[in-house]
């Protein structure tokens, strides 16, 4: 019984699209005062809910959108995700992909190409990305926690091209650019005559566990090309982790 109230008072919050008072929870859910009252302050004390601006209204919680985002298949994520991304690559005219971290690992999961049929663009396939060679690992490994990134630094750091970096002292650097601008770039690292850009995508305050980014040859992916299309990356990772977590909670 005392489970299925809680449930109820998440799915209250949850459909209210808004942050909700105590009194608010109380009505919908027909509990007595003091009852309601404890279920939140248990609600809240497992972070499962908050109270972003101390005021005494709820929203759902850190702990609740991590719980439905790691639930959340690649299939869900897209389906969030790709309205943007296709809208993104009319406006770029470029390709553009979505790649998420779990298990240690980065994953290219979805791209969209442009419409445009005489447009050469490059098609960066699907599947697992070096930690240290390509921007949409880098993205994310970049405002990683330190532990990690010493795992990936003292791990085997293979160079793919004449371009890759393969020293620590070269990745930290890297890194150190990649949080000052807010993306990262990849010159041609994997593959030469390619080259890519992409932002981290963070979703509520669990970090980034997303990024999106854009590919293309390097004929037209330059050094000022990449920085131009970095910051119209930036604005479209908010809209992506937007979109994700609007998921998220209709999903709850």
């Amino acid at each position: 019984m005392h489970l299925a109230r809680m449930i109820n008072l998440l799915e209250i919050i949850a459909v209210a699209g808004r942050p909700v008072s105590v009194a608010e929870i109380q009505r919908a859910a027909g509990l007595p005062k003091p009852t309601c009252y404890r279920l939140v302050q248990g609600l809240v004390e497992q972070k499962l809910i908050d109270e972003p601006s101390g005021d005494g209204k709820y929203v759902i919680g850190e702990r609740m959108i991590r719980i439905a985002l790691l639930g959340k298949s690649d299939v869900d994520v897209r389906r969030c995700a790709a309205p943007l991304m296709r809208t993104a690559a009319t406006n770029f005219n470029e390709t553009v992909f979505l790649a998420r971290f779990r298990n240690s690992k980065v994953e290219i999961i979805h791209i969209e190409t442009p419409d445009d049929p005489a447009r050469a663009f490059i098609h960066p396939g699907l599947g697992v990305r070096p930690m240290h060679a390509c921007s949409c690992s880098k993205a994310i490994a970049a405002f990683a926690e330190p532990a990690f990134q010493n795992e990936i630094l003292s791990g085997s750091l293979k160079e793919y091209t004449e371009h890759t970096k393969t020293t620590e002292a070269d990745l930290r650097r890297e890194f150190e650019e990649i949080v000052k601008r807010g993306f990262a770039d990849c010159d041609q690292e994997i593959d030469i005559g390619i080259a890519s850009v992409a932002a981290p995508v963070s979703v509520a305050n669990i970090g980034a566990t997303f990024s999106i980014g854009a590919v293309g040859p390097i004929r037209r992916f330059g050094t000022e090309y990449r920085m131009e299309i970095g910051e119209k990356l930036k604005v479209l990772s908010e809209k992506v982790s937007g979109a994700i977590q609007l998921c998220n909670v209709a999903d709850i």
